[in-house]
Parts: C-alpha cells; structure tokens; sequence
C-alpha cells in the first residue's frame, strides 16, 4: 500500500530513525538538566509548602497576620501563569541589577521560579491532609498536655503526609514537565537542545526524542501514583474508613 505524500512527510519530519539517533544525545544531556530542576525544585517546594501549610494552621490572634502573609502568597502564585513567573523571575531580578539577587544563574532563576508556583499548590495539599486528621486526635494529643507543635508533629502530620503522598506525586509530574518552561530565560534543557538541532537539520525529530525523554519518567510516576491510590482505597475500605 502506498504511503500518503502527508503521511510520509510528517514521518521523515518527526520520526526519522536516522535522526532520532543523532538528536538523542545532545536532547539527553539537555534533559539531564531538566531531571536537576526537578530534583532541586521538589526539595524545596515540599520545605516550603509544609512551612505555608503549617502557618495557615497556627492557633491564636497573635499570628492573624502570618496567616494572612499565607493565605496571600498561595492565592497569588496559583493565579498567575508559571510562564508570567518564570519572566518576572528570570528577565525581572537581573534588571534590577541587585547585588546576589541579580547575578544568579538562569538555573537558579528557573528553579525560584518553579518554586514559588509550585509551592502554594502542594502547601494546599498539605493542608488538605492537615485537615483530614480529624479533629478528636488532636484534642487527644492536647489532653496529654502535648503543645500544638508537639501534636503536629507526633499525632497530625505522620498521618496527613501519609494521606497527601498521592496527591504529591501528581504535582511533581506537573513540577517535571514544566521544567520546559524555563528554556524561556535561557536554560539549555531538552526542549531547548531539540530546537537547536532542528534549526540546523531542519528537522523536528529532536522534539520527539524529548518528548520520548519526558514520557519514559513521567509514566513510570503516573502509575506508581495510581497504586498507592488502589492501596489506600483498599486500606479504607478493610478498615471501614
């Protein structure tokens, strides 16, 4: 059977054998800064979003206005596009020509840029989990005369990041995808290595190498998550939760 003059031009444009071979080193060492962002982003963002989650649940009036602070910050950062972020962190912090601030690496901009946005979504699923401890543990704890750190961190946050693991993995699929994004500054990732073989070859199968890169650890991700899911569920349903 004869191949369709459009099928057989998108083959020799994105899948071609002969240059996905060439293109794959050179996406892959790109791709291996990806895999860094991610890493480096993830230990922050769980850091930083346990601390936001934490303060949203601090008893008392005293600490009203670090409730407030944040409230704000996870409304503020899950509004605005990661795309707006990554500019304003990574083209607005050096023109400000800063001392520290403004000498940073694109790297490091790509990595602030991915936490703050990606923090005010996990501090939300933390607190998520918080919440879900229900409430006669805590008085519990309390009863025992432990304080409201000491309940937090012995009786409510054991079995909160427990619930929330699911949840977690979810995001950090997004996180690992959306290291593409800071090839918009200048960071040489996958995407960016795909681009510039394909602006010499005039070829896109680079493309397809990265897409490949970014399906073969975001697969393996998905259905690790789907698992602890079916296990949780069956958990909850053995013990009548």
């Amino acid at each position: 059977m004869a191949v369709a003059p459009g099928a057989k031009n998108f083959r020799n444009a994105f899948l071609s054998p002969e240059h996905f071979k060439k293109s794959a080193p050179q996406v892959w060492t790109g791709f291996q800064t990806n895999i860094k962002l991610m890493l480096v982003a993830e230990v922050l963002v769980l850091a930083i979003a346990l601390l936001i989650a934490l303060i949203r649940n601090l008893p008392g009036a005293a600490v009203f206005p670090l409730r407030i602070l944040a409230i704000a910050y996870t409304d503020i950062f899950r509004g605005i596009p990661l795309i707006l972020v990554v500019f304003m962190v990574g083209l607005g912090l050096p023109a400000l020509q800063l001392k520290v601030v403004s000498t940073q690496s694109v790297f490091v901009y790509g990595v602030v840029a991915l936490t703050l946005v990606y923090s005010a979504y996990v501090a939300e699923v933390y607190r998520a989990g918080i919440e879900s401890v229900h409430g006669s543990q805590v008085a519990a704890a309390r009863s025992l005369s432990l304080s409201h750190w000491q309940t937090m961190r012995h009786v409510v946050l054991p079995q909160a990041i427990r619930r929330v693991i699911p949840p977690l993995l979810n995001d950090f699929i997004g996180l690992q995808k959306d290291t593409a994004l800071v090839a918009l500054i200048g960071v040489v990732e996958a995407g960016r290595e795909a681009q510039d073989y394909s602006s010499v070859t005039f070829n896109f199968t680079g493309y397809t190498v990265a897409a490949v890169f970014f399906i073969a650890l975001t697969i393996p991700l998905a259905r690790f998550t789907d698992y602890l899911i079916r296990r949780d569920q069956r958990r909850m349903r053995a013990t009548g939760g």
